[in-house]
C-alpha cells in the first residue's frame, strides 16, 4: 500500500500536480491560433471576391440555379429537346439584370465582373445553337460555357466582409437586402 501511495505521489510530482484535490478549473487545451475555417481559407489560393453576407448568400443561390440549368441542358441533350435546352441556357445567358448583378457583386474584385459576364455571354451560344437545332454546335457551346464556369471557380472565392470593409473596397455604401438585383 505504501508503495502504491508513493507511486501516485511520484506521478503527480512528475506531472506538476499534487496528490490533493484542487478546486481550480482544469486548464483548457491550447487554442489554435486560427479556426479551421481560417486555416482552410489560407490554403485556398484563389482570389477573393469581397461580399456582404446577404450578397454571398444571393450569389450562392444563383450559382445553384446555374448548376441546375446545366443539369437541365445535359438532360435535354439526351433527347434532343432543343426548346428545353434553349430555355435552360436562357437562365444562364446574358441579360441587363445579370450584367448589373455581376457588376455589383464584383465591385471589390477587379477582373471578376469581366470574367462573370464572359460566362453569361458564352452561355448565349448554347441558346443560339439550340434555336438552330444544331446538336453538334450545342455540345461545342456547352463545353465552352462549362470551361468559362470552371475557370471562374478556379480563380475566385467568396470572402464575406463587413459593411465598412465593403464600403472601403468598393467606394460605395453597403446595399440593403432589397436593393440586390434578382
Amino acid at each position: 500500500m505504501t508503495r502504491h501511495v508513493l507511486l501516485v505521489a511520484a506521478v503527480f510530482a512528475v506531472l506538476g500536480g499534487s496528490a490533493q484535490t484542487s478546486s481550480a478549473p482544469t486548464p483548457a487545451l491550447p487554442v489554435a491560433p486560427t479556426t479551421a475555417a481560417e486555416s482552410l481559407d489560407k490554403m485556398d489560393t484563389r482570389r477573393p471576391v469581397p461580399l456582404l453576407p446577404m450578397m454571398a448568400n444571393h450569389q450562392k443561390q444563383n450559382m445553384r440555379d446555374h448548376l441546375l440549368a446545366v443539369q437541365e441542358i445535359a438532360a435535354a441533350l439526351v433527347t434532343d429537346d432543343f426548346p428545353a435546352i434553349a430555355k435552360a441556357a436562357g437562365r444562364i445567358g446574358y441579360s441587363e439584370q445579370m450584367g448589373q448583378m455581376c457588376t455589383h457583386m464584383g465591385a471589390g474584385a477587379p477582373g471578376f465582373t469581366e470574367q462573370a459576364l464572359a460566362f453569361h455571354r458564352t452561355a448565349d451560344g448554347i441558346t443560339a445553337a439550340a434555336k438552330a437545332r444544331d446538336r453538334a454546335r450545342v455540345l461545342t457551346e456547352f463545353s465552352a460555357t462549362l470551361q468559362t464556369c470552371t475557370a471562374c471557380h478556379a480563380l475566385w472565392k467568396q470572402q464575406v466582409v463587413d459593411e465598412s470593409t465593403w464600403s472601403r473596397l468598393t467606394a460605395t455604401p453597403a446595399p440593403k437586402s432589397h436593393e440586390l438585383p434578382h
